[in-house]
């Protein structure tokens, strides 16, 4: 009848399209009384859109309340879920790549939203230093929070702006950087690849069909070749469904020189 995600305090129920609200009440009230920690449950009600990838909810049940407190990795997340993007089905990547990283590197996380990469970063390795950039100033704000919070401010710096923008700013070269791209046509590389090291990795999120894994490894390669720089891919790999035979892939990319 319905496909949910919890996160922490508030679950977010999408319904088939047929469904009475009668139905729904009885389905979220049920919920709440068999999941104790949720207090809030929400329907969605529009699909992630726009450069923020905000989403639109509706109260169904519980508290009156749209700010989350999620709990991954060892990590505490607060935020608004209509304003800011946040997938917990994406804990497993934050931790996979989290462990890939080592001692001493210094790591930049673009779109970074209320910083789970950046901070799940923070708290498993052993990363020098972590910059994440994101657009939208109220993701901004609750990332500011999240640093505070998990208590990583010593090594986790927030920039809220356009990632193009910022990123001609800073002048500094990465060890790794992590782009958890949102679904775009701009695929930034070309800003991106000025500012990683020789030998420093690049971990991109791009959204394809299933079949269409080289048609990816086609842009990354026509990409570096304009960058003037000499990559070899790593590994790719689906890190989640996100429709009918449309997956998001996530490619590991060295920069060898």
């Amino acid at each position: 009848m319905a496909n949910y995600d919890i996160l922490g305090n508030i679950a977010i129920v999408k319904f088939e399209r047929k469904t009475k609200f009668n139905e729904k009440k009885k389905f979220a009230l049920n919920f709440l009384k068999q999941n104790k920690n949720v207090r809030t449950v929400l329907e969605k009600a529009g699909k992630f859109s726009g450069r923020l990838r905000t989403q639109k909810t509706k109260f169904i049940a519980g508290e009156k309340n749209k700010e989350a407190l999620y709990r991954e990795n060892g990590c505490n997340f607060r935020l608004n879920v209509d304003t800011c993007y946040f997938s917990p089905r994406l804990s497993s990547e934050r931790k996979e790549i989290a462990k890939k990283i080592v001692r001493g590197e210094n790591v930049l996380v673009l779109f970074g939203g209320v910083g789970p990469f950046a901070i799940v970063i923070a708290k498993i390795s052993n990363a020098r230093r972590v910059v994440s950039i994101e657009l939208g100033r109220e993701c901004s704000k609750y990332a500011e929070i999240n640093v505070k919070l998990n208590k990583v401010s010593e090594r986790v710096e927030i920039i809220q702006g356009e990632a193009r923008k910022k990123l001609k700013v800073i002048k500094e070269k990465f060890d790794r950087i992590v782009m958890a791209r949102p679904n775009l046509e701009d695929n930034f590389l070309d800003a991106v690849f000025p500012r990683i090291k020789k030998a420093g990795i690049i971990h991109y999120y791009g959204f394809y069909e299933g079949d269409e894994e080289n048609k990816f490894k086609k842009m990354i390669n026509e990409e570096a070749i304009k960058a003037k720089r000499r990559i070899k891919i790593l590994k790719i790999k689906k890190a989640g469904e996100i429709g009918t035979n449309r997956f998001r892939f996530r490619v590991d990319v060295k920069v060898v020189n």
